[in-house]
């Protein structure tokens, strides 16, 4: 094959060949071992992989934006990921698990009430990417949405699910100067602001009437 045939050349899922997958732990999250083999770059196939893979669903978040006051909704909770690292708690934008009875828009409108008892008007999808795809199956869908922050405050969450939310409300240009910072720690927070950052001028033209 030649050399520019190889660096175009487009793989599918019908190049991966799965040959055993085993339920590792099954519990709030579950864990898979995959045996699998994929076509190569320059031909042929690999041997036979091994890999654990964390599966968890999908979920969906979105980062609240009001256009007329220019400000936008965070929160802040602690997470089981940071537990041992500098800071347990989190800033963040709104996010949940999809259900298979729900869509994803669905879903960020229900945590918006949940998380920070706010409404949300319009909608803007962003981006669908996968957090680690080297371990782990999640895909996450991003959007924007339009919001009244004045209606933003106080502290929520659903006791049941032992959740402590605070939330945020920050114009802008310091939740901006946050991420140039490093001050954000979740890759969909930052994904949302930098758009946002790039997109906030159309937005409150369609979103500001």
């Amino acid at each position: 094959m030649q050399q520019s045939d190889q660096q175009h050349q487009q793989f599918t899922r019908q190049d991966v060949e799965i040959i055993s997958k085993e339920t590792l732990f099954q519990g709030f999250f579950k864990m898979i071992k995959y045996r699998f083999k994929h076509k190569l770059f320059e031909g042929g196939w690999s041997e036979t992989i091994e890999r654990e893979m964390f599966e968890r669903g999908h979920a969906a978040a979105m980062l609240p934006y009001d256009p007329v006051r220019d400000e936008v909704v965070l929160i802040e909770q602690i997470r089981v990921g940071a537990l041992e690292h500098d800071n347990p708690w989190q800033l963040e934008i709104i996010a949940g698990m999809i259900d298979r009875e729900e869509d994803a828009e669905s879903v960020v409108r229900r945590e918006a009430v949940e998380e920070a008892g706010v409404e949300i008007g319009q909608l803007e999808k962003v981006t669908s990417y996968y957090p680690s795809s080297g371990g782990c199956s999640e895909k996450l869908d991003v959007y924007v949405g339009q919001v009244d922050a004045s209606t933003a405050n106080g502290i929520h969450g659903l006791d049941y699910e032992g959740e402590d939310i605070r939330v945020h409300v920050v114009s802008r240009q310091q939740a901006y100067q946050w991420v140039i910072d490093g001050k954000f720690e979740n890759g969909a927070s930052i994904i949302a602001l930098q758009w946002l950052e790039l997109n906030q001028q159309r937005l409150k033209r369609q979103w500001h009437k």
